[in-house]
């Protein structure tokens, strides 16, 4: 334990010490123009500092002044450094899991040897085979076999998870370690440009590219500065008229105070904490703009199989229809899924062991693969029987009946499907010989999820190509606003595009192939981890976790990032009030008494009214970066409810904040003044 703390209190200590070597380095001309409002402060510190060599005012005064504005500059950039220094952090564990990586590389599927070549090697669709205890050296597919894989050097986890050929988890990534069994993957990623690559590059501070709002704030502000900038550059004019004489270092305290410094220095932090945060939930996201898209979404669409229920559908029950024996429905449910690779065709098989079926392995017999758009699977046997299992709807067409004369059929598969269930019918020709059952849980906790995204105004579709009734059944157990029964790709494509031209903002969970178009057309596409890499390559996110419900965190934290910088900008702007009260005062009380009723706060003099809320102006700036990076909490609520929180905690605590810190620090200079 003490190690562990050890550890952490080692990490942090680098961290913050490279962010102050970044902070001097962000004084760079180059650098320091990235972030308008505080290179006018660094100019102002400039203009000061050769005011004071010049003796254009009190030594003493001048020095301070100069002294104050750098620090505050170095504030501000130390609170982007902060959060740039955490995802260098991040991206430097990352950079571990790909380290001195070596491949088996096959020349073709039935090569047992292969040759050892460095991973760096290695080539879009060439053949690894991957065994127990050994690093998979590529982004690939698994194209034969299946394993279970320890993906903590990406995901943190512990936990190993199944990775299978022929499935929608047949994604593995570089740098995580084979547990069991024997894999053979095909290459989808050259060295290079991994997904470990551009995780990355993503997480690295420097890297990260402005979000729309950050770029019209910003430009907002810039707005303002250069505003304030040509009020300043006026006074002198006007003090010029009213003989009055304004000294230099007066007029660069006043612009300092006038313009929005605090959020100027702080805007650069939230955008990076926001992905940082992403990043702490195991999110990755593939841009600042998918995180803070992700806090104004409004419409969310999910696949039932593996999201809101477990995914892993399993035969439970044969149902025999009249006539035909338990034993007879059995026999012909296994030869249809011999040759069927899915975890439902597994299932019948296991199920039908576990009941006693002897299993027999016909010989000559052609096997027909289900195939998603004939929703059918079946054995043609050499006796020139042809056995089909599939969905209600494919069956009737294969034995060219009509349900209308089948109601015991009919009775049963809606049974089976009034229960969330999925009913596979079997024939053999002609002959319809029963339903089985196959069995999906709802994941525990979805309905109350789902209940707190319809308090954020999150309206939830579920898609699934289950028929309406299983569709219907599901939907009000999970709590989901609507559903699409019988999806197909380019349902979830047409149904993402309509709600789009409504006006809304869409999200999109996925992880098989077939959603790609879906992920890649969505605002937000959230892509599983355990996915295939057409997935991974079309969403805009990726969930480490492979967690479907992980979104609903996605959203707190792009809401978060969006109220953390309404509310720090509603206090920047807030407290900037009080700076007035301070700075006028102390500017033209001495050539205009009559300006002494706006000294409010009665502060000592013009000099320690000036250092008073420079020195708060600096101050103020590290003691919000917790609440920068951190973010402001989360609570579901209106806009309006947001707004009103805002103006009286931020917009209030602005404007009062000042008034008595401003005057704490007014007292303290005078009294060392004094002593």
């Amino acid at each position: 334990m003490n190690n562990s703390k050890n550890s952490q209190k080692n990490t942090s200590t680098l961290f913050q010490a490279e962010a102050w070597k970044d902070a001097f380095i962000k004084l760079l001309p180059q650098h320091a123009i990235k972030n308008p409002v505080m290179a006018i402060v660094w100019l102002g510190t400039i203009i000061t500092l050769i005011s004071t060599v010049f003796g254009k005012a009190s030594f003493v005064f001048s020095s301070l002044v100069t002294l104050i504005l750098f620090i505050t500059v170095l504030f501000a950039n130390y609170a982007e450094a902060i959060a740039e220094a955490k995802g260098r952090g991040q991206a430097s564990s990352l950079r571990q899991a790909r380290q001195n990586l070596t491949a088996r590389r096959l020349r073709s599927l039935d090569d047992k040897d292969g040759s050892q070549v460095a991973a760096t090697l290695l080539n879009l669709d060439d053949l690894i085979e991957v065994r127990a205890g050994e690093l998979i050296p590529a982004d690939g597919e698994i194209i034969h076999g299946f394993a279970t894989i320890n993906e903590a050097a990406v995901t943190g986890e512990s936990a190993p998870v199944l990775r299978e050929a022929g499935t929608d988890r047949s994604g593995v990534i570089a740098g995580t370690k084979v547990l069991t069994d024997r894999i053979i993957v095909q290459v989808t990623a050259e060295s290079g440009h991994s997904f470990l690559d551009r995780m990355i590059a993503l997480v690295e501070g420097s890297n990260r590219q402005k979000t729309p709002n950050e770029i019209a704030l910003g430009i907002l502000l810039t707005v303002m500065t250069v505003t304030f900038i040509i009020v300043v550059c006026s006074l002198p004019i006007i003090g010029h008229f009213l003989n009055i004489s304004i000294n230099p270092i007066l007029l660069v305290a006043l612009l300092v105070c006038l313009i929005p410094t605090t959020i100027g220095g702080l805007l650069p932090a939230i955008g990076i904490a926001g992905m940082n945060r992403a990043l702490k939930a195991n999110v990755i996201a593939k841009s600042g703009k998918a995180v803070e898209i992700a806090g104004d979404i409004d419409v969310l669409l999910l696949d039932k199989t593996g999201t809101i229920t477990y995914g892993d559908r399993q035969a439970t029950v044969f149902y025999p229809l009249t006539g035909v024996s338990e034993s007879e429905l059995r026999q012909a449910a296994v030869l249809t899924s011999l040759a069927d690779p899915t975890p439902e065709g597994k299932s019948v098989v296991a199920l039908a062991k576990e009941q006693g079926e002897k299993i027999i392995d016909p010989e000559q017999a052609e096997f027909i693969p289900f195939n998603a758009s004939t929703r059918i699977s079946g054995v043609n046997l050499a006796d020139g029987q042809q056995i089909r299992k599939g969905a209600l709807d494919a069956i009737l067409k294969f034995t060219s009946q009509d349900i209308s004369h089948h109601s015991e059929l009919k009775t049963r598969v809606e049974q089976v499907a009034s229960k969330g269930a999925t009913p596979l019918v079997v024939a053999r020709g002609q002959n319809l010989l029963g339903v089985i059952e196959l069995s999906d849980v709802i994941k525990s906790g979805i309905k109350e999820k789902f209940a707190r995204l319809r308090e954020m105004g999150i309206k939830t579709v579920m898609v699934t190509g289950d028929n309406p009734l299983t569709a219907a059944t599901i939907a009000a157990e999970a709590g989901v606003d609507d559903y699409i029964a019988e999806a197909r790709p380019e349902d979830k494509l047409n149904c993402i595009r309509t709600e789009q031209n409504k006006g809304h903002l869409v999200a999109m969970v996925g992880d098989g192939t077939n959603d790609a178009p879906a992920l890649a057309q969505a605002d937000i596409g959230l892509a599983m981890n355990s996915g295939t890499q057409a997935a991974k390559e079309a969403g805009n996110m990726v969930d480490l976790d492979s967690d479907p419900t992980k979104l609903l965190a996605v959203v707190e934290i792009g809401k978060q990032q969006l109220i953390t910088r309404g509310a720090l900008t509603t206090f920047s702007l807030a407290n900037d009030i009080s700076k007035y009260f301070a700075i006028l005062p102390a500017l033209f009380v001495a050539a205009i008494p009559q300006m002494h009723v706006l000294n409010i706060m009665q502060l000592g003099s013009p000099e320690t009214a000036i250092l008073s809320a420079l020195i708060f102006n600096a101050i103020i700036i590290p003691l919000l970066i917790p609440i920068a990076l951190r973010g402001v909490k989360f609570k579901p609520s209106t806009s309006t409810q947001l707004l009103r929180r805002n103006m009286m905690i931020y917009g209030v605590g602005g404007v009062l904040l000042p008034f008595f810190a401003i005057k704490a620090i007014d007292l303290v200079i005078n009294q060392v003044l004094v002593l």
